[in-house]
Parts: C-alpha cells; structure tokens; sequence
C-alpha cells in the first residue's frame, strides 16, 4: 500500500514556497527573491504571475530577475 503523504507534504512545501517568494516580491526583497529562486526553473503562468506582481510593485531589479528565469511546462 501507498501514501500521499510525501506528495502531499511536498505539494505543501510548494505552495508555502510560492507564497514566500510572493511576500518578498511584494517587500521589494530582491536578495530574498533571488534566494528563493536560486536560479531554478517556474513554470511559465508561475513565471508571468510573479513578474506581473513584481511589476505592480513597482521593482524593475526583480522583474529582470524574474525575466531572467528559464521556464519549463
């Protein structure tokens, strides 16, 4: 028999994950954005999502930052 725990406990974690990088997004944390991120791969809504707040925010750094990311799908 299997469980979901280890796929639910991981979906968790992305989720919180996605929400902290939002937070800093929102903060204008560009060092906690790019922390997060670590130069990993969004998926591309992910990716447009982020860059759409981050431009609402006002901060062009992190918009490159995020336009910078490679996207997977």
């Amino acid at each position: 028999m299997t469980s979901n725990t280890s796929d639910s406990n991981q979906n968790d974690q992305s989720i919180g994950d996605f929400a902290a990088i939002k937070t800093s997004i929102a903060n204008g944390d560009l060092d906690e954005v790019k922390a997060r991120l670590d130069g990993n791969a969004l998926k591309a809504i992910e990716k447009s999502y982020l860059i759409d707040l981050a431009k609402l925010s006002g901060n062009s750094d992190i918009v490159n930052t995020l336009e910078a990311l490679p996207e997977y799908k």
